[in-house]
């Protein structure tokens, strides 16, 4: 038996809970840390950088739920470790203000469990996803997960925003550990029973971890596609911490107005990922390969423009601009979760969530690794170039750079004839 709607739909509810707890610790208390606390900007910044770092152990928990044979296990006890680490941060920053070292502390602790508890429960679903999920299936499962943790995200920031006003730290401390103690409720209901019933348990294995993760380097596909999501990830994350700036710099954006245009980039992406998911799925039209390569030069053309556009200044088309490329990034995005879906299972048996977790793990250090040099690239260029429109835009040139590269590599590794038909085979 594979999973049904429904079941991906509550495999869903998994992704919605870890959006609602990192988003809490990459906004709110980032805000509280900088505003409220006048602490500098690099403080939040690495411990967000800590808990992108830790999350290369992903490997590590994939093949434990591979050889353990209960990824429902893995699933439960990393929300209930993200959850504790959620809370565990909120407490730090309450310390921060009072008792540095003891705050500070605590925080490293915090950020340390909510990678772990990110990359053991994460992990762990998209290996079942992978392993369980009809192959035809496979890029709408993409869409509806990744939609819900982003509505995730939506509903717990705007709520948590409202019943937050006015603030106090006790308040903060009740809300958030109302937030995790629900993350866990929903994971735990959402996820009990599903394994049992669809699947026989993986298979349990006495072999070393190390052995496991080197039989799977030594896939050539496995391999090959680790590289393609370190450099196409890198490519995603490098415009994260600078288009704003770069909107308010050279357009003369207000904060307002580079906040609405975060938000219409955002709903550029919905509208990507929607469309993989019905074009893939509903209408069979394309493969996964396909949208994958799409995705990725339909990016590297809207960050051209955007660099082209910077000498125009403001009242250039900025805004449509970002829309677009926020729209090839979620076709790239679902498209490419749906291939690491489909790749999983290829080679040897057993080692789907082992993939999954290495695969993870290269995507969450090219999340770091990507925020960190497009900042400081453009503090860079801003040294070696007479304007700011030309500092930003030779990063994004090489940021598109990147994305033309892995649709080259894309097109190259994905010639599978299982990733070719992933989107075409008949259901099973």
């Amino acid at each position: 038996m594979k999973l049904s709607w429904l079941q991906i739909v509550r495999l869903g509810l998994v992704q919605m809970s870890l959006g609602a707890i990192v988003v809490l610790m990459t906004s709110t208390l980032n805000r509280l840390m900088v505003v409220e606390l006048a602490l500098p900007a690099i403080l939040p910044g690495l411990l967000v950088a800590l808990h992108y770092g830790v999350q290369i152990t992903r490997p590590n928990w994939g093949f434990r739920s591979d050889t353990s044979g209960n990824r429902t296990m893995w699933i439960i006890g990393g929300m209930v470790v993200l959850a504790l680490g959620g809370v565990l941060a909120t407490y730090g920053v309450l310390l921060l203000e009072t008792q540095f070292a003891l705050g500070l502390t605590a925080s490293i602790l915090a950020y340390i469990l909510i990678g772990l508890g990110v990359g053991a429960s994460g992990t762990s679903l998209l290996a079942f996803l992978a392993t369980a999920t009809a192959p035809h299936r496979r890029a709408a499962a993409a869409t509806i997960t990744w939609l819900m943790m982003i509505a995730g995200i939506a509903i717990t920031a705007g709520t948590v925003g409202a019943l937050l006003d006015p603030y106090t730290p006790q308040l903060l401390l009740e809300i958030v550990s109302i937030v995790a103690a629900l993350a866990v409720a929903l994971t735990t209901l959402a996820v009990w029973g599903i394994e049992r019933r669809i699947q026989a348990e993986p298979t349990r294995e006495d072999t070393l971890f190390w052995h496991g993760l080197k039989e799977v380097w030594a896939e050539r596909n496995a391999r090959n596609f680790t590289i393609f999501v370190f450099l196409s990830m890198t490519a995603y994350f490098m415009q994260e911490l600078i288009l704003e700036p770069y909107a308010g710099l050279v357009f003369n954006y207000t904060p307002g107005q580079s906040t609405s245009m975060s938000g219409a980039q955002n709903g550029g992406t919905f509208l990507g990922m929607v469309l993989v998911g019905i074009a893939a799925t509903g209408f069979k039209f394309g493969s996964l390969r396909q949208w994958v390569i799409f995705g990725c030069l339909g990016s590297a053309a809207t960050l051209t423009i955007i660099s082209l556009i910077g000498p125009l200044g403001p009242g250039a088309p900025l805004l449509p601009a970002v829309i677009a490329l926020g729209f090839f990034n979620g076709v790239f995005a679902v498209a490419a979760i749906g291939s690491m879906m489909d790749l999983a299972g290829d080679g040897r048996e057993a080692r789907e969530g082992t993939r999954m977790g290495l695969w993870g793990a290269a995507q969450a250090i090219a999340a770091g690794f990507g925020v960190t040099a497009g900042a400081a690239a453009v503090d860079v260029m801003r040294h070696v170039v007479p304007t700011d429109a030309q500092a930003f835009g030779s990063v994004f040139l090489f940021e598109a750079l990147l994305f033309v590269a892995s649709a080259a590599l894309a097109a190259r590794i994905m010639k599978s004839r299982r990733l070719e038909t992933a989107a075409l085979v008949p259901g099973e």
